[in-house]
């Protein structure tokens, strides 16, 4: 049986997306060690690889903030790269929320922009986005 908290905490909240990935960010400000948890999963179980964890931590580590906060993400959609990418720019947005005089570092680096790209829509008469339908002479 979980046990629920009674005390309510404060935390900064934002909302990052890539692709079809959103992913739902809460810092909470604590002294304890780096705790970070995706979808009731530590962040290395969820994403199974290092090379995504420090995707998702990057704007943490480049403030030097790792240890400064207990993170909590809910995230749905999309792959565990675009789910990477969305939580990056969801602590990044909490981080400004945090203390705006973070905006610099995380600008000037490009973490503060949408990746707006996904997939292109399939259009009508055509296989795909692009593709036309192979040409036959009779």
């Amino acid at each position: 049986m979980k046990e629920k908290k009674t005390t309510e905490e404060r935390y900064v909240y934002a909302v990052g997306r890539r692709k079809t990935a959103i992913a739902q960010v809460r810092l909470y400000p604590s002294t304890e060690t780096e705790s970070v948890i995706v979808n009731d999963k530590k962040i290395r179980e969820y994403f199974g690889t290092p090379a995504l964890e420090t995707i998702a931590l990057s704007p943490l580590k480049l403030t030097g903030l790792e240890t400064a906060f207990r993170m909590s993400v809910v995230v749905r959609g999309g792959g565990l790269h675009g789910q990477a990418d969305a939580i990056k720019l969801g602590v990044a947005r909490c981080l400004i929320k945090h203390d705006i005089l973070l905006r610099a570092v995380l600008k000037s680096a490009g973490m503060l922009t949408r990746d707006a790209r996904a997939v292109e829509r399939k259009k009508p008469g055509l296989k795909k986005a692009r593709r036309s339908p192979q040409w036959a002479k009779r």
